[in-house]
């Protein structure tokens, strides 16, 4: 009932934008929240089309449109030229759907319940892919560094760009094929270990064939509208927030783009099927790394815009490979506490609270002033006593 009352904000978006020509900080905003009811819709139609296709099908079907709202998102703010943001956004759904994501949905399901179970194997599987998938996507970065410290003989810094470029191409292609091959592994080979819920429980009743495609291509446009008009007014919103687009990126838009995840995995979690919560959580942060960020660099230099997957900032790279450690820890054994739900969102919010001081100096960014409240709240604190 509350994501249908929150599609309010999808014409309100639009008559703020193209009637009464409002300040872009409140187009934003409604574009934004416009676009989590239509995510959600977008899961149903997918899960709809599902249904009636079979598992195999379906479970692709479900895989690969899992993050088609994040991925529009992402295509529109690297139209408008911000590459430093979209690589902040793969940072913060990575983050995201592994820690606040999963976080929320143990938290929710452990409410009268001592502890939940799930099948570790399976969960185990997930995460020992995701530590894999990491190091795929830090490798870009630690051979950035190794070139620019000298290690070996250091080329200039336009042969190095086009180095790291050629290297992120190159990993791209790499891992849409693993993700190829992973469709294959999950639900035809060994479709029996990944099926941790029962299919067509976790579906409910099956729409028609009509109304599920019907709700999933009007879902996608309006997104894309929506995401075209989030795009626009990023950079005026920063600035009149006093957050720089890097942190908009990496917390605000990441927790868009992927809000109706957290949403069914809370759900499934609060029903006592926290195996599935899990499943979704983890599976969409492979999906992230094993398809989203490969299909972004890969668009990227068709639209114009080449972005690399060097994450610049420690910080980042930190967050990032911390992840597949947190995952293990949290299925290593089959069963969550509340309190490894709280842990799970702490690390978040430290993240999150790291990730608001940081005044990241990566590609993109460079002529985006810090914004003046930014500046003048990190100014305060730091003479404070002690700071």
């Amino acid at each position: 009932m509350l994501m249908n009352l929150l599609l309010v904000f999808v014409p309100l978006s639009l008559v703020l934008e193209y009637v009464v020509r409002a300040p872009p900080l409140w187009v934003f905003v409604t574009a934004v929240i416009g676009i989590v009811p239509l995510a959600d819709w977008m899961r149903k139609g997918t899960e709809g089309i599902a249904g009636v296709a079979g598992p195999t099908i379906g479970g692709l079907l479900s895989v690969t449109f899992g993050n088609l709202a994040e991925l529009i998102l992402a295509i529109f703010v690297l139209i408008a030229g911000n590459t430093a943001v979209v690589k902040a956004q793969i940072t913060g759904s990575i983050i995201g759907n592994a820690l606040l994501g999963l976080g929320l949905a143990v938290l929710a399901g452990s409410f009268g319940r001592a502890r939940q179970t799930f099948n570790k194997q399976g969960a185990q599987q997930l995460a020992s892919m995701l530590v894999l998938l990491v190091l795929a996507l830090v490798l870009p970065a630690i051979y950035d560094y190794t070139e620019r410290t000298g290690a070996f003989r250091a080329p200039d810094a336009g042969v190095l760009a086009n180095l790291d470029e050629y290297l992120s191409l190159g990993v791209a292609v790499v891992l849409i094929l693993v993700y190829l091959l992973n469709l294959v592994y999950t639900l035809v080979t060994h479709r029996d270990v990944f099926s941790l819920e029962d299919d067509a429980e976790s579906h409910g009743p099956a729409w028609p064939l009509s109304r599920s495609v019907l709700v999933l291509v009007a879902a996608t446009v309006l997104v894309a509208v929506e995401a075209e008009l989030v795009s626009g007014a990023l950079e005026a919103t920063s600035r009149a927030l006093g957050l720089s687009p890097f942190f908009l990126g990496i917390v605000v838009l990441a927790i868009v783009g992927n809000f109706a995840e957290y949403v069914g995995a809370t759900y499934f979690a609060r029903r006592g099927r926290i195996g599935l919560a899990v499943s979704i959580a983890v599976g969409g942060t492979i999906q992230v790394a094993l398809l989203t960020a490969p299909l972004l660099v890969i668009v990227s230099y068709f639209i114009g815009h080449p972005m690399n997957l060097v994450f610049g900032s420690p910080l980042e790279l930190f967050a990032i490979i911390a992840v597949p450690l947190i995952v293990n820890s949290i299925t290593r054994d089959g069963e969550t506490t509340w309190f490894e739900g709280v842990l799970l969102i702490t690390v978040y919010v430290l993240l999150a609270l790291a990730f608001f001081f940081a005044t990241p100096s990566a590609e993109g960014e460079a002529s985006i002033p810090a914004p003046a409240a930014h500046a003048s709240l990190r100014q305060t604190l730091t003479t404070l006593p002690g700071g």
